[in-house]
């Protein structure tokens, strides 16, 4: 199943993701720390992503708890595989070239890096 959420949808995830399981109105205020936008339509877009099954949620009371349906890593490994496809034809070296042309790595930063290309070339020789 492809998952392609609205940026307003992502927005709602990623606090959800932060914050953990919560009610409409806690996304809400964590939301209009970032942008101008009424309850009403923070409320109506986290219906349409239960609608949707982005979000699960559980009565409590009079309100709902809302959690995310989808993993952050999934959404992150769609996304940016749908982002190299379209910007970069597919070839995640240009988009590796072109973020460490554009952004300076600190120290910390290119040792993960290496790290990571040392486990990729380590798993081409197992192979």
């Amino acid at each position: 199943m492809s998952i392609s959420p609205t940026n307003s949808e992502l927005e709602i995830l990623t606090v959800l993701w932060d914050l953990g399981d919560s009610t409409a109105r806690e996304v809400h205020n964590e939301l209009v720390k970032i942008k101008n936008t009424g309850y009403t339509t923070t409320l109506k877009i986290i219906q349409n992503m239960y609608e949707k099954d982005l979000l699960t949620r559980e009565p409590k009371g009079q309100t709902h708890i809302y959690s995310p349906a989808v993993a952050k890593e999934q959404i992150q490994k769609e996304m940016l595989g749908g982002f190299v496809n379209k910007v970069f034809s597919g070839s995640s070296t240009n988009l590796i070239l072109h973020a460490l042309g554009n952004q300076k790595p600190n120290k910390e930063e290119l040792d993960e890096i290496r790290a990571m290309l040392d486990k990729l070339e380590n798993k081409d020789q197992e192979q």
